[in-house]
Parts: structure tokens; sequence; C-alpha cells
């Protein structure tokens, strides 16, 4: 074999045996993960510390959490996986002290103590903040779908229920009286729907198709892309996230005031509302749904609010005065209108019926104010894509087709929560070195 490397042969011994620090090197990703963990106040976010007083001892908490970080950050995240990894990894040996747990214990300390992990994700946003990698006041708030272990047949829907019923009548009477059982309890549910495999997963519209999963809300940093705070919920659509999602982020920066980019998804009036209450500065645009638009007539754009008399200005120089006061999906709505349309000359332009009406909610300064800070930014979408979708595209690629492994809003939640942590750490790593992540620690 001459002219090639050799290894060592197997039966060598050696004089002074190597050190399990002798594989790891000075700034080892690994090296960080224990650092970090080894420095979280462990009792002070949940974890239980206090040792049985009867019984086997069991393992320590950062043992169990050194090893599903040094997992997720791996991309392995069964449990039956990261036992084979204890016995076999020489990184994760020496984490762990050549600590092996069984499956079954891995997979109780995710189930047992997700309250605490979340939180874990929210103390490697404070290193972050302290290492200067979270100065911005601006961040990107979007939502993506991932997968339950829920399959598309074991959810039900109004529309899929009567579908599959008038399918499957005809060929087994017996499925029938299981889909009508099914029916009960689906119509028992507070949004009509059933999933058997994972309860709280929902049917989501994705892509122009259906997926039972959850949808995963993210505040990302525009700077480094780094996830300030997510969510996992089983909301049908983000209209009623951002206040929430934005107050959190501002809560986590620690900032007086932020601003939020988001997509037209997350367009609603009293979000936006409560996001300037909250001293956050939304950019949002709204969906272009107006009739007359499309069909070439004035669109309320067109007509011109003069607040110090509180009337509307039609393109024909036209005063519309407040009219009535209704309540519309728990809004007070205001209606303007003249007296002057039917002789109007470009009545044509402006609407078929006897005048023309335009709405106006009682907050509507606040969308006058959200539309012209949009203005003022005009690329604020391309900021949103560049910062968002980064994130959702390395969790799914690194979570592979299945994407959850565990049922259950709660338990996906910490799961997602793992999943956020090794991604902020693998990023922080990349951007500043472990040497300096390590240095900020001690």
């Amino acid at each position: 074999m001459s002219g090639f490397i050799e290894g060592e042969h197997r039966g060598q011994s050696t004089l002074f045996p190597e050190r399990f620090d002798d594989y790891v090197g000075e700034y080892n990703a690994v090296r960080f993960i224990d650092f970090f963990i080894d420095g979280l106040d462990i009792s002070g976010l949940g974890f239980r510390t206090q040792a049985s007083d009867t019984g086997r001892p069991g393992y320590h908490p950062r043992t169990m959490l050194k090893i599903y970080v040094y997992g997720y950050l791996n991309q392995v995240h069964s449990s039956r996986r990261l036992e084979r990894e204890a016995q076999r990894n020489v990184e994760l040996m020496w984490l762990t002290g050549r600590l092996a747990p069984d499956f079954k214990t891995i997979a109780d300390f995710r189930k047992d103590n997700g309250e605490a992990i979340r939180l874990v994700c929210r103390e490697f946003v404070m290193l972050c903040r302290k290492v200067n990698l979270l100065t911005d006041t601006l961040v990107a708030i979007d939502g993506s779908k991932f997968k339950a272990v829920n399959n598309r047949d074991k959810n039900f829907t109004r529309t899929k229920m009567k579908r599959r019923l008038a399918d499957r009548i005809a060929k087994l009477k017996g499925e029938l009286e299981r889909l009508k059982k099914l029916e009960v309890r689906m119509l028992e549910a507070p949004d009509y729907q059933l999933s058997l495999t994972d309860p709280d997963a929902r049917s989501l519209r994705h892509r122009g198709t259906g997926l039972v999963g959850y949808n995963v809300q993210t505040a990302v940093d525009t700077k480094h892309h780094l996830i300030v705070t997510h969510e996992v919920t089983n909301a049908f659509s983000d209209r009623r996230q951002l206040a929430k999602m934005a107050s959190k982020a501002k809560a986590e920066l620690g900032v007086d005031r932020l601003s939020v980019v988001a997509d037209r998804g997350y367009y609603n009036s009293e979000e936006l509302r409560a996001c300037e209450q909250a001293d956050i500065d939304a950019y949002v645009p709204n969906s272009a749904t107006s009739r007359n638009k499309a069909e070439g007539k004035f669109d309320k754009s067109d007509f011109i609010y003069h607040a110090e008399v509180d009337e509307y200005e039609c393109p024909a120089g036209q005063r519309l005065t407040r009219r009535t006061r209704t309540h519309q999906d728990g809004l007070v709505i205001y209606r303007y209108w003249s007296s002057e349309c039917r002789a109007c000359p470009l009545k044509s332009q402006c609407t078929t019926g006897k005048e023309r009406r335009v709405s106006r909610w009682e907050h509507e300064d606040v969308l006058e104010r959200a539309r012209a800070r949009l203005d003022r930014l005009p690329n604020a979408m391309q900021i949103r894509r560049a910062t968002v979708e980064h994130p959702f595209g390395t969790l799914k690629h690194w979570m592979g087709s299945t994407h959850f492994l565990t049922k259950t809003l709660d338990r996906v939640s910490t799961e997602m929560g793992l999943h956020v942590l090794a991604y902020n750490m693998k990023r922080a790593m990349n951007l500043v070195g472990t040497r300096t992540l390590i240095e900020a620690i001690q």
C-alpha cells in the first residue's frame, strides 16, 4: 500500500492514551453548547433539578438539554437516533461525559419540559443582544405552514366530510357509521375540524392546496436574520397575529419603538391600531380587493377626506357628508354620500346605484398613516422577503419531509423551540464565531 496515506493499526497501544478533550477542537461548536447550557439558571427556567429521594438517580437536566441542542443543531431530532448518537458520536460523548440515556428517557425530557425548553430559546436571544447581533429596531414578521404528524385523510372539514360521505356511502356501510361518529365529534369542535392523529393539527390553505399542520409565526431580525421570537399556532390565517408577534419582538429586543414589515396576509384594521398604540410602526400592504378599480371606476382612494369638516370630496368636486353610523364585524363604520350624484356627469364612472357611498372606520386615520408610512418605504416587501424566507427555508430543509415528530400544540411548540434555538446558534456562530460567543458567556 505504499504511496497511499495509511491509518493506525487498530491493535496499536499508546504509552499515554488520548483524552476525549483531544478530539474536540478549541472552538468546536460543541464547546459553545457546553458553555451556554452550563451558564443557564436551569432551575430558574423551570427544569426540575431536585433529585428524587427514592429510586435510581436520574440524568441532570443540563445533560439532557445538551443532547437535544446538539441533536437539533446537527439535524438529529428523533429520540432513538439521539440514543444511538450518544453511544457512538465522539462529540456527543464528550458533551455528556459518556452518558447515554435510552430513547424513552430522551423523549420524556422533551415532553415534560416544554415551557422550560422554550425559555432557553429566549435566553439565547438575550445572548445575541449581548454580543450586538440584535441592534436594529426593524424586524420582519411572517408565518409558514409546517406539516403535522397527521395525514390529510385523517383531517376533516365540512367540505371534506361531505365529499367523503358521498364517495364511500355506496361502497362501505361500515365506513358510513364510522364517519358519522367522527362527524359528531367534528361538529362539537369550535372550528368544525377533527384530526385523528394529532388533535391540535388543522387543515390550512397552503399554495393552492391543503396542508394538515401548524402555522408557525416568526419575527426575524432584518440585519442578521436571527429569529427574535416565534410562536406555533393552528390559526387558519395570519390576520390576527401581527400585533401579538410584534409586541413579543419589541419586548425581546428591549426597545422603545419597533418597525415591522409583514405581507398582505397580516393586514387587519384592529391589528394595525394595536401596533400603533404599542409604539410599533407596521409596514403592511392592503389586499387589492376594490371591485370598482378592477372595472375601471373610481375607488375609495380617489375620494379625498377633509378631517376638519368630516367630509369626503369626490372626483367631481362634490362633498359627501356623514349620514349613518353602523357596526360591521365589531367595528364602528360611518357612511358618507352626496345628494348630487344623480345629476353628476361622472356618475357612470363612479356607481350604478342612486348615489356613491363611501365607508369610513372610526379609526380610519390609523390606516391612512399606515398607507403613508408604506409609501415612504417602497422596498418594504423586498426587505420582508429577503429576511423571513431564509429562516423558514433553512428550518424546513433541516426538518425533512415530515417536519414535526411530536403531536399536540404544546409538544410541537417545544420541538419548534429546539429548532429555532439550533438555527439561531448556528447563525450566530457563523456570524461572530464560537470564540466570541464563549467569551461573552465567561
